[in-house]
């Protein structure tokens, strides 16, 4: 029979809150699945997406509550992630387009969306362990 796998150890956080940053990587995971199966690109999908605007609010809403705990560590990194990759856009839309050109904005814009996606993955490996995240 195998032994059961040990919870982590929460360091006095509310399993609530733990919850709900597991469902606020998911929809931002679910936004860049969005851009990877749709027409948008990764980075649009991740920005404009619904998911992801979701995921946002509810970092805002609740960072309060995580103020002071490891989980503090991810609201920031989570909302680091949507608008760096939000001025990014911005920048490669307005001015790399204009000046350099699109086919050299579009790899930028696709560069972007695999770093969203690794910045979503690193993060919710880190909250699976129950680490904060830098």
């Amino acid at each position: 029979m195998q032994e059961p796998v040990p919870a982590p150890d929460l360091q006095g956080v509310r399993p609530s809150l733990v919850q709900l940053t597991h469902v606020i990587y998911g929809l931002h995971a679910l936004a860049v699945f969005i851009g990877v199966t749709s027409a948008a690109t990764v980075a649009g999908g991740f920005v404009f997406g619904l998911p992801s605007l979701i995921a946002v609010f509810l970092n805002y809403l609740k960072r309060s509550d995580v103020n002071g705990t490891w989980l503090e560590s991810h609201f920031r990194w989570q909302i680091r992630t949507f608008w760096f990759t939000f001025l990014w856009l911005i920048v490669y839309g307005l001015f790399v387009i204009t000046i350099i050109g699109i086919p050299i904005a579009w790899m930028l814009i696709a560069i972007l969306g695999l770093w969203v996606g690794y910045r979503v993955i690193r993060g919710w490996l880190a909250l699976s362990g129950a680490r904060p995240i830098n």
